[in-house]
């Protein structure tokens, strides 16, 4: 679908770009903590009535609490730790091409006994995505969500909205719990993981603001210092 609307939008606006779909391995260890403790949450939620429900239905599954009496099914989620088909990305891009990529996360594999087999698991979009960036040497990574900036104390009364974050920031924000593992948390983290790999920065926000987030006008940059000349945020009435 992605690949269809943007070669009929290149077309009608008269740019001369292939778009191409790449079917992504990514490969993962099956000795990733994640299989004996799944971590990533799928599905619908659901209230303590149908959780008790499921564990009768389905005893197959594994469901956790993700907020306090909210309940959801989890997969394991092993970090991903090589895009198998980066260098065939890179140089489609290299031409110019519009590359898609690592969709769903990429399709999970393993080396067991030489032999490359795939693995029951999720990867998460978003560090598949710093991985591939950092594999093919990106500048910045972009990751779209459903707001259109990071906040911590998200949801409380003194709920605060961020322009900016260094990296050091991003850290210590992470430590004290602000961004939890089933929302936020995978974005910081793979948000970090490209930075300290050399990424310039990681820009956060929602698909409405990206082009204004591009151009330093909207999302929250993290950034490897915080350098304030790098962005251009309007300033409040006085």
């Amino acid at each position: 679908m992605i690949q269809r609307i943007a070669t009929d939008i290149f077309r009608r606006e008269g740019i001369r770009r292939d778009v191409v779909t790449v079917i992504t391995q990514v490969l993962v260890d099956r000795d990733d903590p994640d299989f004996a403790d799944p971590s990533k949450p799928v599905g619908s939620f659901y209230d303590a009535e149908q959780y008790a429900r499921l564990r009768v239905e389905k005893p197959h599954w594994k469901i956790k609490e993700i907020e306090k009496g909210r309940f959801r099914r989890v997969v394991p989620s092993p970090r991903p730790l090589d895009i198998l088909e980066r260098d065939a990305i890179s140089g489609l891009a290299e031409r110019g091409a519009v590359v898609i990529a690592c969709g769903g996360g990429g399709v999970p594999v393993a080396w067991e006994r030489g032999e490359l087999v795939g693995v029951e698991a999720v990867i998460d979009k978003d560090r598949a995505s710093s991985l591939l960036a950092t594999q093919i040497r990106a500048h910045k990574l972009i990751i779209v969500t459903s707001v259109d900036q990071v906040a911590i104390r998200y949801h409380k009364p003194d709920e605060k909205w961020l322009d900016s974050m260094s990296l050091a920031q991003a850290h210590e924000y992470l430590a004290a719990g602000e961004f939890p593992p089933g929302s936020m948390g995978p974005k910081i983290e793979s948000a970090i993981d490209f930075i300290e790999q050399g990424g310039e920065a990681c820009i956060i926000t929602s698909t409405e603001q990206v082009a204004r987030a591009v151009a330093g006008q909207a999302g929250t940059h993290i950034l490897a210092s915080w350098a304030p000349r790098l962005l251009a945020f309007p300033q409040p009435q006085s």
